[in-house]
């Protein structure tokens, strides 16, 4: 006899919602004005030092071999991960270009399957895979801080705008899987990562920190 296989339609939508919220407002941050900083000041980027692979414990190294196939960028495309176009920056370090892939966000962390992988921009407008985050909104009606890798996660706090809503509370875990970061493996930003010279190059601040609401559950 076949099995019914019940489907959380409500937490279908509400993943749609947020996933358009995010990728909208990343299709808003292509307009030139991408390249001014806060205050309407041309921002100053700082270029990206040399690769070099982080030594990383067995259970980090088996997710960098598990996600080698996305060192190209278009292999990452078909594998559902999309990008948000921007090449994020704060004045202690870059992040990088966000691809997300929208069908992984839910109230868990997958240690083999992150929401979010982080590009670097390269020589001629290339991009180098350096960087794996989880990400997980607080609308997932995730219960408490979530911990991945023996590490408690980042936040709650707001979305990065311009490239994400700042109403998109949420947490995150960066993870430099493949360039070494002098500031951490686990720091949220890298200061030899640099996004000077790509086309969408964005200055941003930290985002504030929020408190953990729990939100309802939407409805019909």
């Amino acid at each position: 006899m076949a099995r019914t296989i019940g489907i959380d339609h409500a937490g279908i939508r509400k993943g749609v919602l947020l996933t358009a919220a995010i990728l909208a407002a990343g299709l808003a941050a292509s307009a030139p004005t991408t390249a001014m900083g806060q205050g309407g000041h041309m921002a100053q980027h700082r270029a990206s030092g040399p690769i070099r692979a982080p030594n990383l414990p067995p259970e980090l190294a088996a997710v960098r071999d598990a996600l080698e196939r996305y060192q190209d960028p278009r292999a990452a495309i078909r594998g559902g991960y999309l990008s948000t176009l921007g090449c994020v920056e704060y004045p202690v370090g870059g992040m990088g270009v966000h691809f997300l892939n929208p069908a992984l966000i839910g109230p868990t962390a997958d240690p083999m399957r992150p929401q979010i992988l982080v590009y670097e921009p390269g020589p001629g407008g290339t991009l180098r895979l350096v960087a794996a985050e989880w990400f997980i909104p607080l609308a997932t009606g995730v219960a408490e801080r979530p911990t991945l890798f023996g590490r408690p996660f980042d936040g709650p706090m707001e979305g990065h705008e311009p490239l994400m809503p700042r109403e998109l509370h949420h947490y995150d875990l960066h993870v430099w899987l493949w360039k070494e970061n002098p500031a951490g493996m686990f720091n949220s930003t890298n200061p030899d990562v640099g996004c000077a010279g790509h086309a969408f190059a964005e200055m941003e601040q930290p985002p504030a920190t929020v408190a953990h609401t729990h939100q309802a559950p939407a409805t019909r």
